[in-house]
């Protein structure tokens, strides 16, 4: 089996062009001279080679996870947080590229309405919680309340501390259940934040990444530093750690997270049925209806 995988590594690597494609694609419109400076500034990030070998070996692995769940009706939750620019949207993508969207999705709430303001506060994340066979990603949870609410006061000291006294209680009921909790927070140098920013504002397809908040993140660094520390300090719970990965290599960072979850979930190879391919039932008596040119796209490449 190990040498079949191998083999479709391989193959992958020689004739799927996407994630290269991509990566040319995701490169910052920056000059020359700018680039170099980047590079000076990252001389040990991991080679490409290296970093789409394993990615695809990676895959593989996941695609296995996903079985795994689907089978035995697992439930899982993968909570992705950090500062902004941190690459946790990288992560997710690499995580749900080749996954059954059926089973694994990913959850990016927007900002709560009035009606969900009066709620409980968890109230809106728990619908989202997966079922049986299911894997969620939270781009962004409950843990919103401890970061960007309280730095920016959109929550109230009073809501803040209930949070505090909620939220592990509310992950233990979690894990009780049968979910599967895992906690990631993406973290990123204050320079290397610098850097990507400039990155988006230079780069016209990446300005839209570049929010306000973002923007005023930069000025508040040290108390959403603060704001980290303490919640770290009152959420790490034995039943739902917390797990901090690394972002100023993205390469690395999307790997090392990706084998960490692998190493965390007790997962086993599912074995299927060989899948044959049917024949085609040909009827002689059928004709094909010939459909107005109207219908079709033009085809202008």
């Amino acid at each position: 089996m190990a040498k079949k995988t191998t083999s479709w590594i391989e193959a992958e690597l020689e004739d799927t062009l996407d994630e290269m494609f991509e990566e040319e694609f995701s490169a910052p419109a920056f000059t020359d001279e700018m680039r170099k400076v980047y590079r000076d500034k990252h001389p040990n990030m991991l080679d490409k080679t290296t970093y789409y070998h394993n990615l695809l070996r990676l895959q593989v692995e996941l695609i296995k996870l996903q079985d795994w769940v689907k089978e035995t009706g697992s439930k899982l939750v993968i909570i992705c947080e950090g500062r902004d620019g941190a690459g946790k949207g990288g992560v997710i993508k690499r995580i749900t590229q080749r996954m059954d969207p059926r089973v694994a999705r990913v959850v990016a709430l927007p900002a709560p309405t009035e009606r969900e303001k009066s709620q409980w506060y968890f109230q809106r994340f728990v619908p989202h919680l997966p079922a049986g066979g299911e894997i969620v990603l939270f781009d962004r949870s409950w843990y919103n309340r401890a970061g960007v609410e309280r730095v920016m006061g959109f929550a109230k000291e009073q809501q803040i501390e209930e949070f505090f006294n909620d939220v592990p209680e509310f992950e233990r009921m979690l894990v009780r259940s049968g979910i599967i909790v895992l906690k990631y927070w993406f973290s990123i140098s204050d320079e290397e934040q610098q850097i990507r920013f400039l990155m988006r504002i230079h780069d016209p397809m990446k300005q839209w990444k570049l929010s306000k908040m973002d923007l005023e993140s930069r000025i508040r660094w040290e108390d959403y530093t603060k704001a980290k520390e303490e919640m770290f300090y009152r959420t790490n719970i034995p039943e739902a750690p917390w797990y901090i990965v690394e972002g100023d290599d993205k390469k690395r960072e999307r790997l090392n997270c990706i084998e960490h979850i692998l190493s965390l979930v007790p997962y086993k190879e599912i074995q299927h049925e060989t899948i044959t391919l049917p024949e085609r039932v040909f009827n002689p008596d059928y004709e094909r209806r010939v459909l107005p040119d109207k219908l079709y796209v033009p085809k202008i490449y």
